[in-house]
């Protein structure tokens, strides 16, 4: 690490600390504090006492700071990064604000915004490995610019969805962040793999105050920006490293997308009721009514969530590492990620049934 990339470091982790300490001892004194969950009725909410969700604001303002940065530096402007991450960061930091939209607005907003985003930046999906798939990306341009929408609000939503218990979409995100920071390193794409790895420092930093004890949530303004992140750079990679099977990066992504395509099935098909309205019969609900059962602790039930899940994903996702190149390989042992979760899910479901 060169003297530049040290002093950056320094700032970061400056930043990072005084942030979410000033936040902290604002909670401590118990002065009033606008970036508060103290919604402990909402379906997703496990906490008793309101706790600050300031975490995303912490993580957005310290990537402005490598924005200017690496554009000031180093002359570099990761414009798709600062385009997209700071609309959904501004979106979801309306909700923490407790600025409401109705669901099927927020839909509406994101879709419009992602798709002028799209078309402005000249920001696409090349390759998907299924051929004719990749026929209708080359060759109808409303298809590429309606599957790299929806590739974005699955992932952004999925990371929204799973946030709330202790360290989970932290930790998940630091395991995705991890993999694309490796590939972009080993094949010599230094300037993105300095740019994930110092992102990398911030998601540390936050999950320092929100595992295994939480201080500090994301929010709202936190997931979408999590979300938006790891879509841009899984992407961005994908393109960089066409040798790398994209199959490889679905398993990478898997969780984060099918806990949102199988939610919206689920409430849609077998519930008969509106696919975008929040329940709490997700996976990492059930698990932690599981957990709390059996040790009749909030606590260690909220974190053993995050332990579990990311445990298994991670474990799973090693074959998939040592086998990132060969096509056929990961598209099949993605169908091991569909079963592993179907199998897991109904397992769970009807163990809760008879609690």
């Amino acid at each position: 690490m060169d003297l530049n990339n040290l002093f950056l470091f320094f700032i970061l982790v400056g930043f990072g600390l005084f942030f979410y300490k000033f936040l902290l001892s604002i909670v401590l004194k118990k002065r009033p504090l606008f970036l508060v969950d103290n919604q402990f009725k909402k379906p997703q909410a496990f906490h008793e006492n309101p706790i600050s969700i300031a975490g995303g604001t912490g993580i957005f303002y310290s990537f402005i700071i490598l924005i200017f940065y690496f554009f000031f530096n180093k002359e570099l402007l990761f414009l798709e990064y600062l385009l997209f991450c700071s609309f959904f960061y501004f979106l979801g930091l309306a909700d923490d604000l407790k600025i409401y939209f109705k669901p099927k607005i927020r839909l509406v907003l994101m879709i419009l915004f992602l798709a002028s985003l799209v078309r402005y930046s000249n920001f696409y999906i090349e390759k998907t490995g299924i051929e004719f798939l990749n026929v209708w990306l080359e060759n109808y341009e409303i298809f590429s610019l309606l599957f790299i929408c929806l590739c974005f609000l699955f992932i952004i939503n999925g990371a929204n969805l799973i946030d709330g218990y202790n360290g989970l979409l932290g930790f998940h995100s630091l395991i995705i962040l991890m993999n694309l920071f490796v590939i972009n390193y080993l094949y010599e794409n230094k300037d993105l793999a300095n740019f994930i790895l110092f992102n990398i420092i911030i998601l540390l930093i936050f999950i320092k105050f929100n595992f295994p004890k939480a201080k500090v949530f994301l929010g709202d303004s936190g997931s979408y920006f999590l979300g938006t992140f790891i879509a841009i750079t899984t992407i961005k990679t994908s393109i960089l490293v066409p040798s790398i099977s994209p199959f490889y990066f679905c398993i990478l992504l898997f969780y984060l997308f099918f806990e949102v395509f199988f939610s919206f099935f689920r409430k849609l098909i077998k519930e008969k009721k509106s696919p975008i309205y929040p329940d709490q019969k997700h996976l990492h609900m059930i698990l932690y009514k599981i957990l709390l059962e059996k040790n009749k602790n909030k606590l260690k039930s909220n974190y053993s969530v995050s332990i579990l899940i990311n445990s298994v994903y991670f474990i799973l996702t090693i074959p998939a590492i040592l086998m990132m190149k060969n096509g056929i390989f990961c598209k099949y042992y993605s169908i091991i990620f569909f079963i592993v979760y179907i199998f897991t899910y109904k397992m769970a479901y009807n163990k809760i049934k008879n609690i």
